[in-house]
């Protein structure tokens, strides 16, 4: 693999910095540029490492850059696009780390014009609930899938050499539609995000909140990890995929409905059942007996 002289990452935090870090432990990165919003955080970037220079814009960074990776909050990408279009070179190779898609290639159909052939859109499922530069971590993609979502104006070479920096992480890597993505993602990773941040605000808002959260144990530090995630980011991709979210969020809302007459008439043996069923398929999905 050729590696890159020049990456760009638009938005160095937990994935663009970790993207940066397994490019550069691959030997496929001889130079990384950072962009973003907050200084501190590409000082911070800088100083550990994680990026070789930093940029005064998006444009700045994608200028000369053979590969750009734009890891922002999605609705940051219109603008995103709109300023590296025109700086592209004809060589350069841009992805991005969307957890929604349909909306990311609308985007970079309106910004990159003729450089929409070389985009590659990409869903790398992978993260933490920490977030900016200090969370990055070289081998966070290893293992991981990463999920390519290629349009038929797409060039092989483009889609080739995206796969090559992707699979350098130690990332796994699927295809699918872009519909088929935002509506898996809307059942697996939106609404569970959703869920998580609505109890805690819950418990938040209640008078006794204090003695609530005192009590919270393992369970419920489990069950809402996720709810420590960055705010902005989840609120973009809800928005950005909102009709599929609502969609689940009804689905969801009909399961909860079937319990509560169970619950109300006391009845065990029907919520074992049910808990028995669930128990038993993430048991299968542990072992990994649900690969796609």
């Amino acid at each position: 693999m050729m590696p890159f002289e020049r990456v760009a990452v638009i938005g160095v935090g937990l994935i663009g910095g970790s993207f940066a870090l397994a490019l550069k432990a691959a030997g496929l990165a001889r130079r990384v540029v950072g962009a973003g919003r907050s200084q501190a955080n590409l000082d911070l970037a800088l100083e550990r490492g994680v990026i070789d220079a930093v940029a005064s814009s998006a444009a700045h960074a994608a200028q000369d850059a053979e590969l750009v990776l734009v890891a922002t909050p999605v609705a940051q990408y219109p603008q995103v696009f709109g300023a590296i279009g025109p700086v592209l070179g004809a060589q350069a190779v841009v992805t991005d780390a969307g957890s929604t898609k349909q909306d990311v290639i609308a985007a970079a159909r309106a910004g990159l014009g003729a450089r929409l052939a070389q985009f590659v859109p990409a869903h790398p499922v992978a993260g933490a609930e920490h977030s900016g530069a200090a969370a990055a971590t070289a081998d966070l993609f290893r293992g991981k899938r990463v999920v390519l979502t290629p349009q038929a104006e797409t060039s092989p070479q483009a889609l080739a050499r995206v796969e090559q920096a992707w699979q350098a992480c130690g990332a796994r890597l699927f295809r699918m539609a872009p519909e088929e993505h935002d509506a898996v993602f809307a059942a697996v990773s939106h609404l569970p995000h959703l869920l998580a941040y609505a109890l805690v605000h819950d418990i938040a808002e209640r008078g006794n909140a204090a003695q609530l959260f005192g009590y919270a144990a393992s369970g419920f530090r489990d069950f809402t990890r996720i709810a420590s995630s960055q705010p902005e980011m989840w609120r973009d991709i809800c928005v950005a995929n909102r009709q599929v979210l609502l969609a689940e969020l009804d689905r969801y809302g009909a399961q909860l409905a079937a319990l509560r007459p169970m619950i109300e008439r006391g009845d065990g043996a029907a919520l074992e059942r049910v808990f028995a069923a669930a128990r038993a398929a993430r048991e299968r999905w542990l072992k990994g007996d649900y690969e796609p």
